[in-house]
């Protein structure tokens, strides 16, 4: 991942504007403390068919298995998967990074795992899949930062955002721990920041690119 602190054009905005429509291949979502509960308001609300692929990483305990994919398929309309080594991305499931490995997007839009060492003291590491996924998809990309106690994920969103992705930052005054999407906006205005109720209207405005 190459540097990416310059300031974006232009402020971010708070609404969304009247007939936004986004095409985009998958839309990567980063969250660590306060992360399940966003998520829950977040992807609960997607509807039966929604088209894009969505894929995320929570910061977990490596030593514990993940129940994501379990907790999330009884409250989602639409299939929900831990992600594994060659796996292709399918349109319109859920993916969530299993513990204890890095997540990483390749160019033919399949997922690998890495035990590469922790990235800031975090494996899945936000920065390591948002700046992957960038690589492979630039425009086609959507990231999504939410809620945190640290700054993982703001060097790539930044970095993401560099190469054409549209880059969406969770309102800090409204999320459970502030510092993460507060680190990201103060790295590059992102394109939007706004609270998860419409960040999650927002998912619904973008549509798979053909």
């Amino acid at each position: 991942m190459r540097p990416a602190t310059a300031p974006a054009s232009g402020a971010a905005r708070t609404a969304i504007p009247a007939g936004f429509r986004r095409p985009v291949r998958l839309v990567a979502i980063g969250a660590s403390a306060g992360g399940v509960e966003a998520l829950l308001t977040l992807l609960s609300g997607l509807p039966r068919g929604y088209g894009v692929s969505v894929a995320v990483v929570l910061h977990l305990r490596e030593e514990r298995d993940s129940l994501l994919a379990n907790l999330f398929s009884a409250r989602c309309a639409i299939p929900v998967s831990e992600a594994f080594d060659k796996q292709p991305v399918e349109p319109g499931v859920i993916y969530f990074a299993p513990p204890g490995y890095h997540l990483l997007l390749e160019s033919d839009c399949s997922f690998s795992l890495s035990c590469d060492a922790p990235e800031r003291f975090s494996r899945p590491s936000i920065d390591v899949f948002f700046a992957s996924a960038a690589d492979a998809l630039g425009p086609d990309l959507a990231c999504v930062l939410l809620t945190g106690a640290n700054d993982d994920g703001s060097r790539a969103l930044a970095y993401a955002g560099g190469l054409g992705a549209l880059t969406v930052v969770q309102d800090p005054a409204q999320a459970q721990n502030s510092d993460m999407p507060a680190a990201a906006i103060a790295r590059r205005a992102p394109d939007f920041i706004l609270p998860l109720e419409g960040i999650r209207d927002l998912m619904t405005h973008l549509e798979p690119t053909p």
